[in-house]
C-alpha cells in the first residue's frame, strides 16, 4: 500500500492524480536501466507497468520532493493564477515581472545583442506550455513558445483552428478542459473579445491572454512598458503618442490604462472614426483618473488630435516608477514627446478594408517634439510605417519584439513557481473584485452589447451567461454595467423583480446587492423588452379587469 501510494504521488500531480507527470523516455531510460530483466514498456501487462512505475518512485524519492504534493482533486478550482487583463497585475506585480525578466538577460545573455536571450536554462525541465491559438499569430506565439524553450520546457501547439477540434464544432470551453490535462500553462488568441476569460473559468492551469479581439492584450503592454523603462530609465511622467487604429487595437486598450496607471500623459493621434472605444475612454477619465486638455495643433500634429489624457495623480510604486514629481498641465503641451507608438489598420475587425489611414515617415519625425521620442510599434507593419525609419536611432521596434522573449519567460516562471518566487494564487485563478456580480443565465434578459463578445459566439451557448460587473456611477440611483468577459459597459438599461414582476430604470435594487449575486433582479435593454417578457411598469396602471390578487402585487 505504502508504494501504491508513492507511485500515485509520483506519477500524477497531487491535485490531479489522473494526469502524468513524467515523459516516456524518463520512464523507460530510469526503470529499464535498472532493471534490464524486465520486459520492454510495450510489452509489459498493466500489473508489470505499474510496478515499474513503482519501482523508479521508490528509487527516486528526490524527484517526489520536487512536486507538488497535494490533496485528492475537490470540485472547487484549486488555488492558481491567470492573466487575461493589464489590470489583473498590480503595479508591485508588474515590478516582479520586470526583475525577473531582467535576471534572465543578465543570466543567459546574447553577447553580440544586449536586449536578447542568447542561451537556455533548465530550470522547466519538467513543464510543457500549450499554445492556443485561434487567430494568426507569428511574434505573440513564437515568442512564447521560445521562452519555454529558453526556460527548458516543452512545447505543444495548435495554431491553425482549420486542423483543430473548434473545426468541428468543439468549444472553447470544452477545449480547455482537455489541453489542461496534457500541459502546466497554457496561452491563448481568440478573435472574440473576453474569450481567454471564458476560458480561464474552466481552466485548471494558468491561462494567459495572448489577445482576444478587440479586448486586451496585456503581455505586449508588459513589452512595452519595458522598453520604455529601459529607454527612459522610468514609467512615470512620460508622454507617449499613439497613432492609428485605437478603436481595434487590444494593444492599445492594454497599454492606455498601464499609462494611466502610472502617470503618463497619453495623446491620442487617432485615424479618422477609429478613436478609442466609449467604455476605454470612460475608464481613462473615471477610474484612471486622467483629465483632458485641449490640444494646440502644430504642423505635424494628426488632425484627430483635439485632446491630451493628462494623469497628474500620483503612481503606487515608487521604485517602479522612479522620476521626476508629476507636474502641473502648465506647459505640458509643449514638452517634448518621449515615446510614439504607431499601430496597423486592423482589417480583420473593420467592415470597410480600404479606409484612408496615416502614415508614419522621416517628414512626420522632423517636427522638434519628436526629436528624442522612441518610435513604437507592436508589428506586424502594413504600411503605417515607413521602413526607411528602420536606420534611425529612434526605431525601436525590434528591439520591442525581442523583449518578448524575456518578459514572457518572466511571466512562464513567475505562474509556474519556477525560481522560487511566483506571482499570487487565488481561487479561481482571480483575485475577487469588489463590486457585485448580476449573474442570470444567456438567454435571461440583457445580452453584452458587444457584438463581438464571447457571450454571442453560438458554440460557447452553453457555457456563458450574462455576468455583468454591477458599478455604482456619479449619478443618484444608478449604476453601469461592465460585461464579466469582455468589459464593454452598458449605460442604460430598466431592472426588473422577478418576485414583483415589476421594472423600473431606478438602479437602486441593484446597488444594494453589494454582498450578494443579485439573481434575484433582470436587466433588461429597455423596457419594451421587459413588457415582452411580461413585466410591468413599477408606476404603471392596472388594467381593467386585473384580478385583486394580481392589482395588490401591481401596486407594492
Amino acid at each position: 500500500m505504502l508504494v501504491d501510494r508513492k507511485c500515485r504521488a509520483l506519477a500524477g500531480l497531487g491535485k490531479y492524480p489522473y494526469m502524468c507527470r513524467f515523459n516516456e523516455h524518463l520512464c523507460v531510460e530510469n526503470v529499464c536501466a535498472r532493471s534490464p530483466s524486465r520486459p520492454s514498456v510495450g510489452s509489459m501487462e498493466p500489473g508489470i507497468a505499474f510496478r515499474c512505475v513503482a519501482h523508479l518512485c521508490v528509487a527516486h524519492l528526490n524527484v517526489a520532493q520536487k512536486l507538488e504534493m497535494g490533496p485528492m482533486p475537490s470540485k472547487s478550482q484549486p488555488a492558481t493564477r491567470h492573466i487575461i487583463s493589464i489590470n489583473d497585475l498590480s503595479d508591485k506585480d508588474i515590478e516582479t515581472v520586470f526583475d525577473t525578466a531582467q535576471a534572465f538577460l543578465d543570466e543567459l545573455p546574447d553577447p553580440r545583442v544586449p536586449y536578447r536571450i542568447g542561451r537556455s536554462a533548465k530550470i522547466a525541465s519538467n513543464s510543457i506550455l500549450a499554445s492556443l491559438f485561434y487567430e494568426p499569430s507569428t511574434r505573440t506565439r513564437l515568442s512564447f513558445e521560445s521562452a519555454m524553450l529558453r526556460l527548458g520546457g516543452e512545447v505543444i501547439t495548435s495554431a491553425d483552428p482549420a486542423t483543430s477540434s473548434a473545426a468541428k464544432g468543439e468549444s472553447l470551453a470544452d477545449s480547455v478542459r482537455v489541453i489542461a490535462n496534457y500541459a502546466d500553462i497554457m496561452v491563448i488568441r481568440h478573435p472574440r473579445d473576453g474569450a481567454v476569460r471564458l476560458a480561464a473559468e474552466y481552466s485548471p492551469i494558468p491561462v494567459i491572454n495572448g489577445g482576444d479581439g478587440s479586448h486586451e492584450h496585456p503581455t505586449q503592454t508588459l513589452c512595452d512598458l519595458f522598453l520604455l523603462k529601459k529607454k527612459n530609465k522610468r514609467i512615470k511622467n512620460l508622454k507617449v503618442a499613439i497613432s492609428g487604429d485605437l478603436r481595434g487595437s487590444r494593444t492599445i486598450h492594454s497599454f492606455v490604462y498601464a499609462l494611466a496607471r502610472f502617470g503618463a500623459t497619453i495623446m491620442p493621434m487617432a485615424a479618422k472614426g477609429m478613436e478609442l472605444p466609449d467604455h476605454v475612454d470612460r475608464r481613462l477619465r473615471e477610474e484612471f483618473g486622467c483629465e483632458m486638455v485641449s490640444a494646440k495643433k502644430g504642423k505635424g500634429d494628426d488632425s484627430s488630435l483635439d485632446a491630451l489624457y493628462v494623469t497628474p495623480q500620483e503612481p503606487h510604486q515608487q521604485s517602479l516608477f522612479s522620476g521626476p514629481e508629476i507636474e502641473s498641465n502648465i506647459g505640458i503641451l509643449d514638452r517634448k514627446i518621449d515615446a510614439l507608438y504607431v499601430t496597423r489598420f486592423q482589417k480583420e475587425r473593420w467592415t470597410d478594408k480600404n479606409q484612408a489611414y496615416p502614415t508614419i515617415d522621416r517628414k512626420f519625425l522632423k517636427e522638434p517634439k519628436y526629436s528624442e521620442a522612441s518610435v513604437m510599434h507592436a508589428l506586424p507593419r502594413v504600411g503605417e510605417l515607413d521602413p526607411a525609419i528602420d536606420k534611425d536611432r529612434r526605431a525601436v521596434y525590434f528591439e520591442q519584439a525581442a523583449y518578448g522573449v524575456p518578459i514572457r519567460m518572466a511571466l512562464i516562471a513567475l505562474l509556474l513557481n519556477l525560481k522560487g518566487k511566483s506571482l499570487h494564487r487565488f481561487e479561481g485563478g482571480f483575485e475577487r473584485r469588489p463590486s457585485p456580480i448580476y449573474d442570470q443565465p444567456r438567454n435571461v434578459g440583457a445580452s453584452c452589447a458587444n457584438k463581438n463578445c464571447i457571450v454571442h459566439d453560438q458554440m460557447e451557448s452553453q457555457y456563458v451567461r450574462n455576468k455583468f460587473y454591477v458599478l455604482k456611477t456619479s449619478a443618484p440611483n444608478a449604476c453601469r454595467l461592465r460585461c464579466f468577459y469582455c468589459e464593454s459597459d452598458i449605460e442604460q438599461f430598466v431592472v426588473a423583480s422577478k418576485k414583483n414582476k415589476w421594472f423600473s430604470n431606478d438602479h437602486t435594487a441593484l446597488l444594494r446587492a453589494d454582498d450578494q449575486h443579485p439573481r434575484e433582479h433582470i436587466v433588461f435593454p429597455n423596457k419594451e423588452a421587459a413588457i415582452e417578457a411580461g413585466f410591468h411598469s413599477r408606476r404603471g396602471m392596472v388594467a381593467p379587469g386585473t384580478p385583486p390578487r394580481t392589482r395588490r402585487r401591481a401596486k407594492s
